[in-house]
């Protein structure tokens, strides 16, 4: 498969397992006001660098998110874009100067681009579920780039469609070529043979279905009669009820059997034209179809437009200037239906505006669903325009005629905190030791039903438990510890514990003072905090 090369891949391409891993740190919590229609209230806005906050996502959500999309900087050269388009935040030029090296000052805005895509999307990668796929929002300008890095990194094989966005209303006389009608957005799944949700049936695909005949059954649609396929039963000729001869045209064949055909007809499930002249179709009828296949071009009429996305902001937010690059919520509702089931998880990790969250909303308040969003932005408007619009409209906002009631639900609001491991490579204390401890437990690949909290009665420095293994975490931050015989005393198995000793004990301290004979003989495994806590 061919892949693209850049100034810099090559120290970036491993750059997120190097990501300092950083404590999610919750701030606040925001509920909608009682009378509001119940919604989910566990979802999540997190403000911070978003290569960062990715990471701190791991221990909790890795392979567990349906559906993910985003809507990054379209690489426009445009200096004026709240996103800084050409790649030159202080933020971004700052960690290019420190992942890439001295390299990274004669970087081109393409390179720098790259630079910062392919970290964040292998992370996005990780956080995906199996049965998962992303949605990439794009112009022509990145197109080109964003291809090739999504074939690398998701794999050629996982790429499902590319979905073109009538973002336009009208054309733009001003432009110099060509007036830009579209946007794309790049869809992959996880694994190859990834499903698509069928969209509802509206008004407009029903319309076609009629009712020439009166039928019973009600409004039917002709099918063609013919295939291209060649059938061993396909080539024969027919009478209809005039008594007029019909063959399939060279080339092709019927797409039944005659017997088939005859008995299809005595039903009243073909079609002959008003007069009994015309070739026979099948019928194809309303109440017997499934919902629509997804289609690849979505106008504007169906999903929204740039001026209904800033409309739709301007009524949110009254009065204020509008998101330069705001996204319609239909978009993203249509993004949802299709990708994730009314309990999945859904992930954007550029929130902008905070239209994801939106989109999760409306949809949960649509059809009574549980889906949950996790919505990251990096740039300081994260409380007071992201977070701010999913708190108007979880409680409501307009007056008068334009009043909107509120969706109702809650979300917690988060900045990325502070590092597990200081520069030295010990453990930072300031993390807090449940931070720790969940950091070490998914270092240690324990499942979630294995883990245990403090209170259990095994032990307090109890990590996990299952019948082969039990995990212990002896850390205290004020002082060392030691792995020792006064240590093994004070575990609890068996009797009423509810759980005799497994095979296998891991044990994380300071320090061993046991023998390597008595560890062998009882099944101990010493790991040496911090050196041997693994770094992801």
């Amino acid at each position: 498969m061919p892949t693209l090369h850049w100034v810099g891949k090559d120290k970036v391409i491993n750059h997120h397992h190097d990501v300092p891993f950083r404590v999610l740190q919750k701030v606040s919590t925001f509920t909608a006001p009682e009378g509001t229609p119940a919604n989910t209230t566990d979802n999540r806005i997190i403000h911070g660098d978003n290569l960062e906050a990715l990471k701190s996502l791991l221990p909790e959500f890795e392979g567990r998110v349906k559906c993910i999309y985003i809507d990054p900087p379209y690489n426009t050269g445009n200096e004026g874009w709240v996103y800084n388009d050409a790649v030159n935040d202080p933020k971004i030029k700052r960690w290019l100067g420190q992942v890439v090296g001295k390299e990274g000052e004669d970087l081109s805005r393409h390179d720098k681009w790259l630079c910062m895509m392919y970290p964040r999307l292998k992370l996005l990668h990780r956080l995906l579920h199996d049965d998962g796929s992303i949605w990439v929002s794009i112009d022509d300008n990145a197109s080109g780039l964003l291809r090739p890095l999504l074939d690398e990194i998701f794999g050629g094989a996982n790429f499902v469609a590319t979905v073109i966005w009538e973002k336009a209303d009208s054309p733009r006389n001003s432009a110099r070529q060509f007036s830009t009608d579209h946007d794309y957005i790049l869809v992959y799944s996880k694994k190859p043979g990834w499903t698509p949700a069928r969209l509802p049936r509206n008004e407009e695909s029903d319309a076609i279905y009629q009712n020439q005949d009166d039928d019973e059954r009600g409004p039917w649609i002709p099918g063609d009669p013919f295939a291209n396929k060649p059938y061993s039963k396909g080539l024969y000729t027919i009478t209809g009820p005039t008594g007029r001869e019909f063959s399939p045209p060279a080339g092709r064949y019927w797409r039944v059997s005659e017997e088939k055909l005859r008995e299809l007809d005595d039903d009243g499930r073909i079609w002959w034209g008003p007069t009994g002249e015309a070739r026979p179709s099948i019928k194809r009828y309303l109440n017997e179809v499934a919902d629509l296949v997804p289609r690849t071009l979505w106008t504007k009429e169906a999903v929204g437009s740039n001026r209904s996305s800033k409309n739709e902001q301007r009524a949110i937010f009254a009065g204020t200037a509008s998101f330069d690059t705001p996204k319609p919520s239909a978009l993203i509702e249509r993004v949802i239906q299709i990708a994730a089931s009314s309990s999945d998880i859904v992930l954007d990790s550029f929130a902008g505006s905070g239209t994801t969250g939106h989109a999760v909303m409306k949809l949960n308040a649509q059809d009574s669903g549980a889906r949950r969003f996790v919505m990251i932005e990096t740039e300081s408007y994260a409380d007071t325009l992201t977070a701010e619009r999913i708190r108007r409209v979880m409680t409501g906002y307009g007056e008068g005629t334009k009043a909107m009631q509120g969706l109702g639900g809650g979300f917690d609001y988060y900045i990325v905190g502070e590092p597990m491991f200081l520069p030295d490579d010990n453990l930072n204390e300031a993390a807090g030791t449940e931070a720790i401890r969940g950091y070490v437990a998914y270092s240690e690949g324990i499942p979630t039903a294995d883990q245990t909290t403090t209170d259990n009665p095994h032990s307090p420095y109890l990590l996990g438990l299952n019948r082969e293994t039990a995990w212990l975490f002896h850390y205290e931050p004020d002082r060392a510890t030691s792995l020792d015989m006064d240590f093994l005393a004070g575990l609890r198995f068996g009797g009423d514990t509810g759980a005799g000793k497994p095979d296998t004990v891991i044990v994380y301290a300071d320090r061993c003072l046991l023998s390597k004979d008595f560890m062998i003989r009882h099944g101990i495994v010493f790991k040496k905090i911090p050196r041997d806590i693994t770094r992801f």
